[in-house]
Order: structure tokens, then sequence, then C-alpha cells
């Protein structure tokens, strides 16, 4: 058995793991979650390729059939940064219980408003892992999209994401990777020269090698990962997944028994 979300609080104590200049960043972009032309164009982009990464990594994990128009359905997925909902929406189409949190009260609001709109119902919180985690909810798998490059204390967030994962579920997390190649494209590329993401929107520093994930998961009971690359094709303009993890990745884990 797995503690029921709902009965978590909504909000609880805010989390020492932010860096509060992040957040004040992505409270400025509140209003930009659903302009698929706008700021936030490259999640928007990205999103098929990594929805279809989710959706296959889940329907293996938790043996549903490949062929189900909602594969999902009956499990309590949470959504740790979920801005204005990009991927909590299409994980409650598939027929998910989906728990949305994220610490911009703003971005909150956008996503409430436009799943309502929609006729979903997401449990949208202004709320952070330390929090539910110290109201002991577990959720059946946690996704976290292009979040961790954003935290101080990468080890420290990524055992509060596996203590939200009950045994046997599933963590689903995807970054970007401290390479050369990614400074070149992700940083000087998409934020200088294209023009994709406001400037300042990453800390290449702070971007994590698929070992250092590896070595958090493990650390925080979790079986090795599952690993893809997330490429951009210059000639169709879409994003595809790859075996080149030299830039963007996600990541797929098993939590142990």
């Amino acid at each position: 058995m797995h503690s029921d979300p709902q009965a978590s609080p909504a909000t609880g104590p805010a989390s020492t793991n932010l860096d509060p200049a992040e957040v004040e960043r992505f409270e400025r972009l509140a209003g930009e979650w659903w302009d698929a032309n706008g700021k936030l164009r490259p999640l928007h982009s990205q999103g098929p390729a990594r929805l279809g990464f989710v959706r296959d990594a889940l329907v293996r994990h938790f043996a549903r059939a490949k062929g189900d128009l909602r594969p999902l359905t009956g499990l309590s997925i949470l959504d740790v940064g979920c801005g204005g909902g990009l991927v909590s929406e299409p994980l409650a189409r598939l027929g998910a219980k989906v728990t949305g949190i994220d610490p911009t009260t703003d971005s909150i609001a956008v996503a409430r408003r436009h799943a309502e709109a929609q006729g979903l119902a997401i449990d949208y919180r202004t709320s952070s892992v330390e929090a539910l985690e110290a109201a002991g909810a577990t959720f059946d798998a946690v996704v976290c999209m292009e979040v961790i490059e954003h935290v101080p204390d990468q080890a420290a967030f990524v055992r509060s994401l596996g203590a939200l994962v009950r045994p046997g579920g599933a963590l689903i997390m995807s970054t970007l990777n401290r390479t050369w190649k990614s400074y070149a494209l992700a940083i000087i590329g998409a934020e200088y020269v294209l023009g994709w993401l406001p400037r300042g929107t990453h800390d290449w520093n702070r971007f994590v090698t698929t070992d250092e994930l590896g070595r958090y998961l493990a650390d925080a009971g979790f079986a090795a990962p599952e690993v893809s690359g997330i490429i951009y094709n210059v000639m169709s303009d879409t994003w595809c997944l790859s075996a080149d993890t030299d830039v963007n990745y996600i990541a797929a884990a098993a939590r142990r028994s």
C-alpha cells in the first residue's frame, strides 16, 4: 500500500533547497507557459520526445498494455516543478491521477486555469518535495523535468524525490549534461545566439553528468537508470530520442523494494 497523496497538505514549509533567484526567474515567466512560440518554446518542442519516453518507461515498469489509450489509469504520479502543467496535462490524459507541485504561485495559478479549461482534474499545489516528504506522501511514480539543474544541493534533492516514490515505484528525470558540447549548444547557442531561452536561464556549472545522476539515484535507493539522449534535428526542426546524451537527456529508474 502507498499513502494517498490527497491526504498530504497542499502547502508546507518552504524548501531550503531552492535558489531564490531561480524561483524569481520562473515566476516572471509564468505567463509564458502555454505560448508554444514564446520564451519557453524549447519545452514545447521537446515535449513529444520527453513524454514518449515517460509513457513508454511507465508502461514497461508497471506492465501496462502498450496499445491502451489510457495506459496510466490508476497510477498516482507526482510532477515536481510542474510549471504551467506541460507534463501534468498529458499524464492526466493518459489516465494518471496527477499531483503537480511548483514553488511559484503564479505558475500554479496558470496551471489550474489551463487544466480547468481542458476539463482535467489535476491537483496543483504551491509546495515543495520537502513538504510532501514531511507529510509522508508517496506516489507510484515521480517525474521531474528540467528541475535538478536549478537546485543548489542536487544529491539531497534526489533523495527527497526518492522518498516520495513508493517501494517498487519509478522516478523519471530529465536534465542537461555538463559537457563542453552542452555549454556550446545549450548556453551559447540556445540562450545567446538563437535566443530560444532567456539569457541566464541555465548555469552550466549546475548541469548534471549522467554518472553523477546515477550516483545520486543509487544513494536514494534506486536501480541503475535507463538513459536516453534528446537531440535537436535541424532539418525537421524537431527533437527526438537518441543515444547521444551529451546535451539533453532523460532517465528512468526503479526504486528498490
